[in-house]
């Protein structure tokens, strides 16, 4: 990825102009080019949870239209396409290295096994998601032209590319540039129409403003003054849409009949989870929790809903009926338990196969044990590994340990338990797909997500987990109960409203009752049509516009 095609930025300094330094930026060449790519991605991810800087993306965004000036300067179309492609990449790398570092922390769980891995997962995966926003900003380059357009083009190329990560090799749409949009309550309701991809598509064409006033071609005090003033409009106008909305949401509402729920975050340290010393202490942990008088000092009523966080049990439960048994005496009548736990089953021929599976297990006051819900999109290397046997072959394993890795499940639509209004079920980061977490024919009431965070400590990734459990919520117009191991468990109302919270860290329950859905938002019927619709337009336009220009060259 050389670049000394373009000029180097010469003569002095000192007396410039500020819009002749901003500018001197799109006449940056070889590494310089690159390393201000990677230092604008780098400082692009302040603007994710848990720092919220979300105001950097003024200065990164237009910085990264005027790198992409230079390569539009570029003599030949292939190396426009080069020296784009190339500008993306390093802001990608920079953008998600900073982004996702906290994923290290995994492989340090068990470091004596996995830590030869963390330079790989550490690098390695903010080098594979570098790609998209080379395609995006290759994309934007033929779409290119002079003046304020070109934020346009970029604004079109990056949303495309998110909505690619999140669908390509079964997708990855962590910490998208939508969820910036998402940092404050009035912001995020606009998910409610467009979604988080749509989202993003708004905030290039807001925080890349600034780029309409500095450039080599194209550019007027007239241009730079519209685009700007078009962002902040645009700006004012997702904060009022919001406002307004929350003001007509009016105080939480309850779902009818009253459903009770107790939400159980133990923080049990990662390391400790699977230790066959600490087995019968982390088991106690949760039934001391779950059996604690309702709201601190009344019985536990009658129907109560109490919900563990992903494989919360360190051992088959279908295979202990003591511990089932244990569990079911400390509910109430009618209650029952919903826990993340793995199990497995013998197939195959002559039953010689074991399949495991990361499930939801429910267990009822007589202590039977049924199984609600198997996982359908797991993590990769995580959960299992891609080819399987050649990988296996090698000595690598993934980090769940479990012979062959988890298989998934199927995908069965809402659960529906006696007297429960019917719900999703979303296990860890099956929470951050778009339009994924229901099945549009079969709306449920609400939103389940037991995952455990403790494989990443105290770090960004848990606060940027919720984030994008919350935008879900808004989207589909529907409340949301997330129990955490370590944290952050929250229940949220269908407005994005975190309506109870256990932080990071902290151990305790959450007594409340189940908030009430609305009516299906504009994004829970036509999902991402109309963003993808507004991309193929805006692209068209471009394109036309190009071609125009070129007729009269």
């Amino acid at each position: 990825m050389s670049g000394g095609d373009a000029a180097s930025a010469s003569g002095p300094e000192r007396g410039r102009s500020l819009p002749a330094r901003v500018t001197a930026l799109s006449r940056l060449s070889g590494w310089r080019r690159w390393l201000a790519a990677w230092i604008a991605g780098l400082a692009s991810a302040g603007a994710m949870p848990p720092v919220d800087a979300v105001p950097v993306l003024f200065a990164t965004l237009p910085a990264l239209v005027l790198l992409l000036d230079g390569a539009a300067a570029a003599p030949t179309r292939s190396r426009r396409i080069q020296m784009a492609a190339a500008v993306g990449w390093w802001f990608g790398f920079g953008y998600f290295l900073a982004g996702l570092w906290w994923i290290g922390s995994a492989f340090l769980v068990d470091a004596d096994t996995f830590a030869w891995m963390l330079p790989f997962a550490v690098a390695g995966l903010p080098a594979g998601l570098a790609l998209f926003p080379a395609l995006g900003t290759t994309i934007a380059i033929l779409l290119w032209r002079p003046g304020a357009a070109r934020i346009l083009a970029l604004a079109v190329g990056l949303a495309a590319c998110e909505w690619l990560r999140g669908h390509v090799l079964t997708g990855f749409p962590w910490n998208g540039l939508g969820y910036a949009l998402a940092a404050h309550a009035w912001t995020m309701q606009s998910a409610a129409i467009v979604g988080v991809y749509g989202l993003a598509f708004l905030a290039v064409l807001i925080f890349a403003a600034p780029a309409a006033f500095f450039g080599r071609a194209g550019i007027t005090p007239r241009s730079g003054m519209m685009a700007s003033a078009a962002a902040l409009v645009l700006l004012a106008g997702i904060a009022i849409f919001g406002a307004v909305r929350l003001d007509r949401a009016g105080p939480v509402a309850y779902a009818e009949p009253e459903q009770a729920i107790r939400v159980v975050q133990p923080s049990i340290d990662q390391a400790l989870k699977w230790n066959p010393d600490f087995r019968d202490q982390v088991f106690d942990s949760y039934l001391d929790l779950s059996r604690r008088p309702w709201g601190g000092g009344g019985e536990l009523p009658e129907g109560l809903l109490v919900i563990w966080p992903e494989s919360a049990i360190p051992f088959f439960l279908t295979d202990a009926s003591a511990a089932a048994e244990a569990i079911g005496a400390g509910l109430p009548t009618g209650g029952r338990l919903l826990t993340g736990a793995a199990r497995y089953e013998r197939t195959g021929p002559d039953a010689t196969r074991t399949d495991f599976y990361n499930s939801i297990l429910q267990v009822v006051p007589d202590g039977e044990v049924s199984v609600v819900y198997d996982k359908v999109h797991l993590v990769p290397f995580g959960e299992y590994l891609p080819f399987q046997e050649t990988f296996e072959s090698l000595g690598l394993e993934q980090l769940t340990q479990l012979p062959g890795g988890f298989s998934p499940g199927r995908d069965q639509g809402p659960v529906g338990l006696p007297g429960v209004p019917p719900f999703s079920a979303q296990i860890c980061y099956e929470i951050i797909f778009p339009g994924a977490v229901i099945d549009p024919g079969q709306r449920p009431h609400w939103l389940l997500n037991l995952t455990n965070d403790a494989w990443f400590g105290r770090t960004p990734g848990p606060y940027q987990h919720l984030r994008q459990a919350r935008i879900r919520a808004v989207e589909e117009g529907l409340p949301l109960v997330r129990a955490a191991n370590t944290g952050i468990s929250v229940v949220v109302d269908p407005f994005g409203r975190i309506l109870e919270r256990l932080d990071l860290g902290a151990t305790g329950t959450i007594d409340t009752r189940l908030p009430a859905s609305t009516a299906a938002t504009v994004y829970a019927r036509l999902g991402d049509g109309p963003a993808l619709v507004v991309l193929v337009l805006a692209a068209v336009g471009l394109v036309s516009v190009n071609l125009r220009r070129f007729g009269h060259d």
